[in-house]
């Protein structure tokens, strides 16, 4: 059964103060179409700037995880997306009218409830997962970071935090399914030692700090004369400390609250990697840097999976996805004109088909017939059919639309086709489907060589 994609039904504002900047901030989730994934946009800038949620668009991990383009950024985006990611939302877009995201109660849970109180709509489009197939470690001896990820059928995170801190100790959490994030990771806090918290403030940062948004652990002996000091610098008439070492009194809403956030940190920085993932994250004292940095290791693995595919290494073996008589359900061609016989993958963004050519061929009767080779006019057919397929997907009930050609161009020829070839198809969005409309580039291969390329535009049109 296929899993779609989502979005949500209507905007939905939050407002709050950044962390780091003090500054008010207003931050609008709005509904985005299908293939969008998660960008921002800063609405304060003249010309609006997106900035995608995007690995190899990180500029900074000392506070918190900060995405930039063209000298724009936005700041402390984890906890924005790990909301999203922990509702499995696939398509959103990201208004904020400051540098910052708000920092709100220092956890995912005032996002998550603002997202469920618009509710989440599903979309025509599949989800598409990258399942890891491998193992995939990342270390880092300075800080002491350990991350493994291993395959598995499901999304799941083990975390480990021991900071040498008679407070904290060693802690663990796990997250079995994505779908538990809600009611398991989504409200656990931000928190700091108060070493760190006195580095930060002797520097001017965290203006927006507040023992409300946040954990503080008290890591060494502090004297009553320093509370008092704390109390003013937070614009508190108090500052108390808890036997376990939490300062005002607060109450943890775990006993492993600090490696819940832990968790939760992960799963907004894995989104970076662009797709959900099927894998086992193991993570042994993690942050934001070694996050971003197995985020990139893994969006590595992505690119070199979808190139593998590019260049033509298919796998001819597999069970296709639609057979030819799958394949007559969704195309009204019939022989001699159906040019494809197997779809053997398909996503939201692509789709491969093949086309097994034989000495049989109608066409070698008057084709060549002493030098067989395939029309280049059937090839740019059977191309545009394999693509038919993959706008055809996006609507429940395909045998009531006809494809119609809109436009060819950049049809190029490589490569002549002859018999006891197979001839492979790749074709992949330009851009989104809009109202029926596919805008499509593909290739067409024979073994590892490309042979046929053409950029082209089809729409689906309701039967009467």
């Amino acid at each position: 059964m296929s899993i779609k994609q989502c979005t949500i039904k209507a905007p939905v504002t939050i407002s709050g103060v950044g962390l780091h900047t003090g500054e008010n901030v207003n931050l609008t989730f709005r509904p985005a179409p299908e293939n969008h994934g998660y960008k921002f946009q800063r609405i304060d800038y003249p010309d609006r700037p997106i900035i995608e949620a995007d690995a190899d668009l990180v500029v900074d991990v000392s506070r918190g995880t900060t995405i930039g383009k063209n000298g724009c950024t936005v700041s402390t985006i984890e906890h924005t997306l790990a909301a999203l990611a922990g509702l499995e939302i696939d398509n959103v877009l990201i208004e904020l009218d400051g540098p910052e995201t708000p920092i709100m109660d220092g956890s995912s849970m005032p996002f998550i409830e603002a997202l469920l109180g618009v509710g989440i709509e599903e979309q025509n489009a599949e989800r598409v997962y990258f399942e890891l197939k491998s193992n995939v470690s990342f270390l880092d001896d300075d800080k002491k970071v350990e991350m493994l990820a291993v395959p598995s059928k499901e999304f799941r995170i083990t975390v480990m935090v021991d900071y040498n801190s008679p407070v904290l100790g060693t802690q663990h959490a796990t997250l079995n399914h994505i779908r538990d994030f809600k009611s398991e990771i989504a409200s656990c806090r931000t928190f700091c030692f108060l070493h760190e918290l006195e580095q930060l403030l002797a520097h001017n940062l965290i203006k927006g700090g507040d023992l409300n948004n946040a954990i503080v652990v008290v890591d060494r002996e502090i004297q009553n004369e320093e509370l008092e000091h704390l109390a003013k610098l937070f614009n508190k008439p108090k500052i108390e400390m808890q036997k376990e070492g939490i300062l005002n009194n607060l109450q943890l809403r775990y006993q492993n609250e600090p490696a819940r956030h832990k968790l939760l940190d992960i799963v907004g920085d894995l989104a970076l990697a662009g797709m959900p993932i099927k894998a086992h994250i193991l993570a042994a004292r993690p942050g934001h840097s070694s996050n971003v940095a197995f985020a990139k290791k893994i969006k590595q693995l992505i690119k070199a999976e979808n190139q593998k595919s590019a260049n033509g290494y298919f796998d001819l073996n597999k069970p296709p996805l639609f057979d030819i008589n799958k394949i007559s359900q969704f195309l009204p061609h019939r022989h001699p004109f159906l040019l494809i016989d197997k779809i053997i993958e398909l996503s939201p963004t692509h789709v491969v088909g093949v086309k097994n050519v034989t000495m049989n061929e109608w066409f070698f009767q008057g084709h060549f017939p002493g030098n067989p080779v395939m029309p280049g006019v059937l090839q740019v057919e059977a191309m545009a059919q394999t693509g038919g397929i993959l706008v055809l997907n996006t609507v429940p009930d395909p045998e009531n639309y006809w494809t119609y050609f809109l436009k060819i161009e950049h049809a190029k020829f490589k490569q002549k086709v002859i018999p006891g070839d197979t001839l492979v198809f790749r074709l992949e969005l330009v851009s989104p489907i809009r109202r029926g409309i596919c805008h499509m580039r593909g290739e067409a291969y024979v073994g590892d060589k490309v042979v046929m390329e053409a950029e082209m535009m089809a729409q689906i049109v309701k039967k009467n």
